[in-house]
């Protein structure tokens, strides 16, 4: 008997099976939070032209913000920095282009612009937007 034994499956000890399910649970949460960005570094800074204050009176607000970003992370950036609940976001991106200074050859930044368009009652204060 002891000789088919050896040919029997094996089952893992329910003790192993909790213990692993444990520590894989463990660096999926580490993971998880490494992967989450900072509400800060989403929102890099407001943008401030003629056309975004001419938006601001529509209560529609236009911010720089991180390549990575998308308009989820956005909404929940802005609704935590600012207290205000945004309608929607749109966003525009600008590719970065070839450039030449001589010999050398480069390339321009790429940037993420969002719109983020708010309730009629709410107001977000920024430096010289009326």
């Amino acid at each position: 008997m002891k000789l088919l034994d050896a040919f029997k499956k094996k089952t893992a000890k329910p003790e192993k099976a909790k213990i692993v399910k444990e520590e894989v649970e463990k660096q999926f949460k580490t993971v998880q939070s490494t992967l989450e960005r900072s509400k800060r570094s989403l929102i890099i800074r407001p943008v401030v032209t003629e056309k975004a204050s001419a938006l601001a009176l529509n209560k529609s607000y236009v911010f720089l913000v991180n390549n990575k970003a998308n308009k989820i992370e956005i909404k929940k950036a802005i609704k935590e920095l600012y207290n205000v609940n945004p309608v929607s976001v749109n966003i525009i991106r600008k590719a970065g282009k070839a450039v030449r200074y001589g010999r050398t050859q480069g390339r321009t930044k790429e940037e993420k612009k969002a719109i983020v368009t708010l309730k009629s009652g709410d107001k977000i204060e920024l430096p010289h937007v009326r």
